[in-house]
């Protein structure tokens, strides 16, 4: 028998019809994306693209244990989905007793729009900001400077069906924004990036004209060794090392002293005053312009995620409460080893800083320090510390008596998220960022800058 629809919600229902496992899970990820990409001042390319990725996961009682099989496949239709759900069936009766068994989840109330269509993106979520972008281009046409980068919008509809009567599905829009300025002779470059969900919030000439003002600011050239600077990393490179930071944050591997927040003599770090400011590091589903989906989604099991909780409801959660470490992530399998509460990770980070100045005025309250535009080739060189490595790139300034007085050579640095916010001086305003490192993985952030005394620029790098 074959299914009479490809529609999303009748694909999941089908599959679950299907199963002849004890428990089962359906995620349908529809997707669709736009994008623009330009280079020198032009336009290259522009497309349109959709596609579809069913994820089956069967679950099989025996004498030991539940174990679990998950399968996904990309571009299922109606007449495949039989052999994806045996798959499934196949991969769990074939598996070890999972660890993270528990029962599936109940009493989650029905999306109300489960069986409506997918909602799509198209280009003509770049209708006003198309032309906005044109007139950036003749802009930096006319001052000398070349723009690249590219926009591109994702909206991808989540169905997640189980056999414990759940029918949940979420609407997940996300856009970035990636501009680079270079000098025609290519030995200057500036970058600036912005996360939106929707591309009416994102002004091009705005930041044409920030990066035309670093790209001034690159006129005079600085050479400085390494060593540690004064450093104001802005919300960008902030949030780049603290979504680093939650991702190595799980409850289970911390108890059991693998990870920075193992206490040290057993236990965790949970209650322990990370910092003397009053900084607030959290996740809610439902923050204005950041939302996300508020239920547990998981394509499988992991030190901060579990098949079996997919579907558990998610809550506004503070991972820092006034410099205080208060959670860490856990599932319930890992609240259960661990005794702390069950919060799953969400997939939203905020940092607030209780404090509304600028970056701009953080700069003029400079006496001598360096002003940071972005990190990348960010790798883990220690987790026991959570030590990071990784570069600087496109713009690091010398700032003196409040004022960017040129741009120095970039750096390798070495350091600790976790450190940081123990060292750190001050913080700013928080403001909607895009993690350039994580743009592929994590794009949902609000960070504020911030001031750090003695960040560790471990070598002169020359990288641009």
């Amino acid at each position: 028998m074959t299914a009479r629809t490809d529609k999303p919600h009748e694909i999941v229902e089908r599959a679950l019809e299907l199963s002849r496992a004890d428990g089962c899970v359906v995620i349908a990820d529809e997707h669709s994306t736009a994008n623009l990409r330009w280079a020198g001042n032009a336009l290259t390319t522009n497309g349109v693209t959709r596609g579809r990725t069913l994820t089956v996961i069967a679950t099989v009682d025996g004498k030991e244990g539940t174990a679990s099989g998950v399968v996904s496949r990309s571009a299922v239709t109606a007449g495949e989905l039989e052999s994806l759900v045996r798959a499934a069936e196949a991969a769990a009766h074939g598996a070890e007793p999972a660890e993270d068994a528990n029962p599936l989840v109940t009493g989650v109330p029905e999306s109300p729009d489960f069986t409506d269509a997918p909602a799509e993106t198209s280009s003509a979520v770049f209708t006003d900001f198309a032309p906005a972008l044109g007139e950036s281009f003749a802009r930096a046409r006319a001052g000398g400077r070349e723009l690249y980068g590219f926009a591109n919008h994702e909206l991808v509809s989540t169905y997640l069906a189980t056999s414990a009567g759940l029918r949940l599905r979420h609407d997940q829009p996300n856009g970035t924004l990636e501009l680079n300025a270079k000098s025609p002779d290519r030995t200057r470059s500036a970058w600036a990036g912005r996360s939106t969900r929707d591309f009416k919030d994102v002004d091009p000439e705005a930041m044409d004209a920030e990066l035309a003002r670093r790209l001034g600011w690159a006129e005079r050239r600085i050479e400085l060794p390494a060593g540690r600077y004064e450093t104001l990393l802005p919300p960008t490179a902030v949030a780049d090392l603290l979504i680093y930071q939650m991702w190595s944050a799980a409850a289970r591997d911390a108890a059991e002293g693998r990870t920075v927040f193992s206490r040290t003599g057993g236990g965790t770090r949970v209650g322990e005053r990370l910092s003397e400011l009053p900084l607030t590091l959290r996740s809610d589903p439902h923050e204005p312009g950041l939302e996300t989906a508020p239920f547990v989604v998981a394509h499988a099991s992991g030190d901060d995620a579990s098949v079996f909780d997919n579907g558990l409801p998610l809550e506004a959660t503070e991972w820092i409460r006034g410099g205080e470490l208060k959670h860490l992530t856990a599932t319930r399998h890992s609240a259960g080893l661990t005794g702390l509460p069950v919060t799953p990770s969400i997939g939203n980070l905020i940092l607030d800083g209780g404090s509304d100045r600028s970056l701009e005025e953080m700069v003029a309250n400079t006496e001598r320090g360096l002003l940071l535009t972005c990190l990348w080739y960010i790798r883990e060189v220690d987790p026991a510390t959570l030590l990071l490595t990784g570069l600087t790139r496109d713009g690091v300034y010398l700032v003196e008596n409040g004022e960017v007085a040129g741009e120095v050579n970039n750096f390798r640095f070495n350091e600790s998220p976790v450190d940081l916010l123990g060292r750190a001086t001050e913080a700013g305003r928080t403001e909607k960022t895009l993690p350039r490192e994580w743009s592929d993985w994590f794009t949902r952030a609000a960070m504020p800058p911030v001031r750090v005394p003695d960040f560790n620029m471990s070598s002169v790098s020359q990288g641009v």
